[in-house]
């Protein structure tokens, strides 16, 4: 369910400059990593990530990958830096 619904439902989520999905293939100790999948969502500043996160496409998106994480679901803010 997430390659056939859950990354289009991402890709629909508003006020984003970019979006990369990835499978997490473990860690680099060669023991399995805590997470299976990862989204990663960029955003121009901190107001268009507020605005995305209450946006319709956005609560959909959440509550669908709640739906379908077995282990569960961690959503982190980054802010990257130069």
């Amino acid at each position: 369910r997430y390659k056939q619904e859950h990354i289009d439902m991402a890709r629909r989520i508003p006020h984003m400059s970019k979006i990369e999905f990835g499978k997490v293939v473990g860690l680099m100790d060669g023991s399995k990593a805590p997470y299976h999948r990862i989204a990663e969502l960029y955003f121009p500043n901190q107001a268009e990530l507020g605005k995305a996160a209450s946006s319709a496409e956005a609560q959909a998106a959440i509550g669908h990958a709640a739906d379908i994480a077995s282990g569960g679901l961690d959503a982190m803010v980054v802010e990257t830096e130069d």
